[in-house]
């Protein structure tokens, strides 16, 4: 039988405890006390506990930062991550090799104990050690072979299956053909290569845009899968610096042809009718440093900061996201209203009836130009203390009570109508005060429309909250908050190709019973992000996803077979399940 360890002479037994400690914060202690007490150097001090110099450092520096909350009570609930304990000692040596989170993450991914971002770095960080500083490419670790050099799809003689992780995407193909992206890109004389036609370099990226990549730099990641280089009509996708630098080679005029081709197309699938629209602006923060970009108010962080000004246009009916615009500057912002009436009469013939819109999208004389072109429209007016003060002044009798079609506690507020003038518009406007509605002080909506029932109006406005939430569902969905920075992509054309894949993802929506109202996110994780086989013979694909819980509304929306331009015309099958036993 094996004795337990005894301690060197006079050393007395349990002194292991302070030498040798086993618990993270107690071995940082240690090393701090030895550093600080016995006045070690930090390689020494980090040699005798496991750290390197550079983590000693920085323990030190936290240390006289007031970070010394080593023995604290721990909250209730597991002691222990087993997937975090598995992987402990394969995540230091990956990162004594130098690795970043991202990297590690990444090796462990195919191992027996694998761990995302998140674990490893809470891992790394109770271990004592600092996220590793931004790297140029070339000092970052190898992690996989570099991807196949893009080309077109070569297609078999003889039919060859194969597994692919991203099988669902092919779902949105045949909206892409509905909508004739071939013929938008076409309109708008994008730029090709002899490699790389122009459709297959704009359905790469769109092929990342309807996976929800959040970046282009991620496209190394799925850029051999199968399924995705054959959406885009590929045997692989091109890679991150070519989609960026082609990003690069386009201009708002082709962006702008892009969405003037898109809209009729709407209109003849029922996307749309450009009747009623919403518009809105939307700031995209930059992350970056030493941008020349001007600053625009950032609600999500409640600061103005630099930042990218984008319009975009919203069936106010179908929710249907029907234009954008990022080439916007502060000195024609207030012109953007008249940008979208010029682009969908030139895209569709007609005016839009109604615009809908809040009180900083454009000015009074802004409202001016809009009246001249016979288009009513609504929007809000700030309010000014005087005018609050007259509306508070007045008697119960001057309000009439309305019933909006809402639930919830402000389904009845109170309305009082007034004739009005604004800075830059001389002609009379009709106020609408709503109190109410659970805010201190009563609404001011401000239309050209003298002729709708006041009830309607309050209501179309209201019905504006649901808009901007489906907005902003449709930033999350597309991550459309992650663009500007240090990323390089073009912008305006990532937004455009929003429009684009919430179209084509609108037009499936439509198939699947129960799914009318569903957002893009929903619809990729229920349907979409499915693998499955893809085989792929000389005259198409058969594209057959995998059984999920949601298989049988897929099999109830019978996709029929589609003929695919960008394949020469080749059809796309798809089948749901494994086939049917002969």
């Amino acid at each position: 039988m094996g004795s337990a360890k005894q301690p060197q002479a006079g050393v007395r037994v349990g002194s292991e405890f302070f030498t040798e400690p086993d618990g993270v914060a107690q071995r940082r202690y240690e090393a701090l006390r030895a550093y600080f007490v016995e006045g070690v150097t930090a390689a020494e001090a980090g040699a005798r506990f496991g750290y390197t110099t550079a983590t000693m450092q920085a323990m030190v520096r936290d240390f006289r930062g007031g970070d010394r909350d080593f023995f604290v009570a721990r909250r209730p609930g597991p002691r222990t991550a087993p997937a975090k304990r598995a992987a402990r000692d394969q995540v230091l040596r990956l990162r004594a090799r130098g690795l970043s989170i991202v990297e590690i993450a990444d090796m462990l991914a195919d191992t027996d104990t694998p761990l995302n971002r998140t674990g490893v770095w809470e891992l790394l960080r109770d271990e004592g050690f600092d996220k590793l500083a931004p790297r140029p490419p070339s000092a970052r670790a190898r992690l996989r072979d570099d991807p196949p050099r893009a080309s077109l799809l070569d297609w078999p003689k003889q039919p060859v299956t194969v597994e692919a992780d991203h099988v669902g995407v092919l779902l949105l193909a045949g909206g892409l053909v509905e909508l004739d992206l071939p013929g938008a890109i076409a309109h708008a004389n994008m730029p090709g290569t002899r490699e790389i036609p122009a459709l297959n370099s704009v359905l790469s990226l769109l092929a990342l845009k309807v996976i929800g990549r959040r970046r282009v730099s991620h496209v190394d990641d799925v850029a051999t899968d199968p399924a995705l280089a054959a959406f885009a009509g590929m045997a692989s996708l091109p890679k991150a610096t070519a989609l960026g630098s082609y990003s690069y080679r386009l201009e708002r005029a082709h962006d702008q042809r892009l969405l003037e081709a898109l809209a009729p197309r709407m209109v003849a699938t029922g996307q749309t009718d450009g009747t009623d629209v919403d518009l809105d602006f939307h700031a995209i923060m930059h992350f970056g440093d030493d941008v020349a970009l001007e600053t625009h108010y950032v609600p999500r962080r409640s600061q103005r900061t630099e930042s990218v000004l984008n319009l975009f246009a919203q069936d106010g009916n179908t929710r249907n996201l029907v234009y954008a615009n990022a080439d916007i500057h502060k000195a024609t912002q207030a012109d953007e209203v008249m940008r979208f009436v010029h682009h969908w009469r030139q895209s569709t013939g007609v005016n839009p009836e109604l615009l809908v819109f809040d009180s900083k999208v454009t000015t009074g004389a802004g409202l001016a130009d809009i009246h001249a072109q016979g288009i009513r429209f609504l929007t809000l007016r700030q309010r000014s203390p005087k005018v609050i003060e007259r509306l508070e002044a007045l008697d119960d009798h001057a309000w009439t009570t309305v019933t909006l079609d809402r639930k919830g506690r402000h389904r009845r507020p109170q309305i009082h109508q007034d004739t009005v003038t604004v800075r830059g518009f001389r002609a009379p406007l009709r106020q609408i005060a709503v109190r109410g509605l659970g805010h201190d002080h009563p609404t001011l909506i401000l239309t050209n429309d003298f002729d709708a029932k006041p009830g309607w109006l309050v209501n179309r406005y209201a019905k504006r909250m649901a808009i901007e939430q489906r907005l902003a569902e449709t930033i999350r969905s597309f991550h459309l908050d992650a663009l500007s920075s240090s990323v390089a992509l073009n912008v305006d054309l990532d937004t455009t190709l929003t429009v684009w894949a919430h179209a084509a993802y609108d037009l499936l929506r439509r198939r699947l019973t129960g799914y009318q109202t569903a957002t893009p996110d929903t619809i990729w994780r229920r349907f979409v992000s499915t693998r499955g086989q893809l085989t792929i013979g000389p005259d198409g694909i058969v594209a057959r996803l995998n059984n999920r819980t949601y298989s049988p509304v897929l099999r109830t929306a019978k996709i029929p077979p589609v003929e695919v331009p960008w394949w020469n015309g080749r059809t796309l099958t798809i089948e749901i399940g494994p086939p049917n036993p002969t």
